[in-house]
């Protein structure tokens, strides 16, 4: 592998989910933004920005020096789509991923779901529905566990027809509201089909997923972010990925270096910081530090690391297989030949020199 450039950048675009990353802890404090700067680099966020086309590269990684951390879908399916981008690190922060139904529908255990109705959101004018495909990773990893497939259940859509990027994300009390607080209603739709009773059953994962069942007093059928083995855990955010564009690795290596660098930083300063920590992620996900700890476990702080470990990789293996075989990806994906080292490798080098 060729020695990467190093050149002067003018601007990097960082995103990432509003869910737990260190990116996300690095972004807040300031650090990537002080680092960069040493460079003279700007850093911008890509989905506060009010070109649509720059926003919708939180999904597709079409845009050039740019850094993204979140759900691994779009990401695998950026990836799978032409995307010329480089998997430079993996976190693995479990999750709470919930099957729900109201407390009538005498749903106790994954078998009581053959036959039932199961909602699922349809958003027709996305790139990649991540919704969906997280929806039905969660429904077939609970079904298995009983000796069910999704085919013994039946699927019931329900449409949602606005982008994922149609506004800008918007920043309130150091709060970022993604997707913009622009955006109309139908986020959650299948809820609503559940509290109707036009479904019986739907699947929520995260912080959200543990707010909204105690506020409608809906029954938890399984837990699969709980479970044991990690791959019935293994859905869009375990692992987690991070990501950037080759032209970043390959003409900018001190950035892609640097980002990684503050990346690890943030994960070490979280396991010394825990209730600073989940301050910081309840401002991630938009929600409170309640939510935070029963969603994502009283060690939160802890659960932050990036790394490309075995289990990171083969966990992400066996979902992009999970995708490819329901056809969420256009072509299969090789992590293993997805991943570029050497930033990782470059970042922990320079911390083993300055410790």
């Amino acid at each position: 592998m060729s020695t990467p450039s190093i050149k002067q950048l003018d601007t990097l675009w960082y995103t990432r989910c509003p869910v737990p990353t260190a990116l996300g802890i690095a972004v807040q404090q300031g650090w990537l933004e002080e680092a960069l700067a040493a460079r003279g680099t700007a850093v911008k966020s890509l989905r506060e920005s009010e070109q649509q086309a720059v926003r919708e590269s939180h999904f597709d990684h079409t845009l050039q020096n740019s850094v993204r951390h979140g759900g691994n879908i779009p990401a695998l399916w950026a990836r799978a789509a032409g995307s010329d981008t480089r998997l430079v690190g993996l976190s693995w922060a479990d999750e709470t991923q919930r099957i729900l139904t109201l407390p009538t529908s005498g749903i106790r255990t994954p078998r009581d779901l053959k036959g039932r109705r199961f909602g699922l959101p349809k958003w027709v004018n996305a790139q990649i529905d991540f919704a969906r495909a997280q929806a039905i990773r969660g429904l077939e990893n609970a079904l298995r566990l009983d000796g069910l497939e999704v085919s013994d259940v039946e699927l019931v859509d329900f449409t949602i027809e606005q982008g994922q990027s149609d506004a800008p994300a918007e920043r309130v009390a150091g709060t970022n509201v993604f997707g913009g607080g622009r955006r109309s209603g139908g986020q959650a739709a299948e809820l609503v089909g559940l509290l109707r009773g036009e479904v019986d059953a739907i699947f929520l994962k995260g912080a959200i997923a543990a707010q909204l069942a105690q506020l409608f007093g809906l029954h938890t059928v399984i837990d699969t972010g709980v479970h044991p083995e990690p791959l019935v855990r293994s859905n869009n955010g375990t692992p987690r990925a991070l990501t950037v564009d080759r032209h970043l690795v390959e003409q900018h290596f001190d950035v892609a270096v640097d980002i990684v660098d503050q990346v690890l930083r943030a994960q070490d300063w979280a396991r010394a910081h825990p209730d600073d920590t989940r301050r910081f992620l309840a401002r991630e996900s938009n929600t409170s530090e309640y939510w935070v700890t029963a969603a994502y476990g009283q060690d939160a702080h802890q659960r932050l690391d990036t790394e490309l470990s075995d289990a990171n990789i083969a966990g992400l293996q066996d979902f992009a297989d999970f995708l490819l075989r329901w056809e969420f990806l256009p072509a299969a994906v090789d992590v293993r030949g997805w991943i570029d080292a050497r930033p990782f490798d470059a970042a922990l080098a320079r911390r083993l020199r300055a410790a």
